[in-house]
């Protein structure tokens, strides 16, 4: 597996990054402002994506990180995360935030596996920024769990 530079004249990966947000117009706003890194199988096939977006001075937000289904569970999503902090260090970012919805229980252990603390809720905020309900899990997706990696 290679992880690379999605270049300007490529086509978005869009459906892989429509599995972590819903929305399109979002994601079209960050990938404009974001760093966006796809990872490929040996067939060049791509299996995952992460957006990076600059939020303050020394702090960075992954703000999409996804692996195709038949991809899901074999470590690329945490090859993903190691090669976001190895970016952000290279471009001297002191800290990498996440952030996930309230009913992504899976998404919500992956982030702390891969060293993200708990840092706070941003209340409402799928409820004030998707026209459409989220559900997951049975659970309506509402609130954003933000997480916090001091990446010095």
């Amino acid at each position: 597996m290679k992880i690379r530079v999605l270049q300007k004249e490529e086509t978005p990966p869009i459906q892989l990054l429509l599995l972590a947000d819903p929305s399109v117009s979002i994601i079209e706003d960050y990938l404009n402002r974001g760093m966006c890194f796809v990872a490929e199988n040996r067939e060049n096939m791509v299996i995952g994506v992460l957006v990076l977006l600059p939020t303050r001075p020394y702090s960075v937000e992954l703000v999409n990180i996804s692996v195709s289904e038949d991809y899901q569970g074999k470590g690329v999503g945490k090859l993903l995360i190691k090669h976001a902090i190895s970016v952000a260090r290279e471009k001297l970012f002191k800290v990498m935030e996440v952030g996930t919805g309230n009913s992504s229980i899976d998404q919500m252990a992956f982030y702390q596996k891969c060293g993200f603390r708990l840092t706070g809720v941003d209340f409402d905020f799928f409820v004030k920024h998707y026209d459409e309900p989220i559900y997951e899990n049975g659970i309506q997706c509402r609130d954003m769990v933000r997480f916090t990696l001091d990446i010095e």
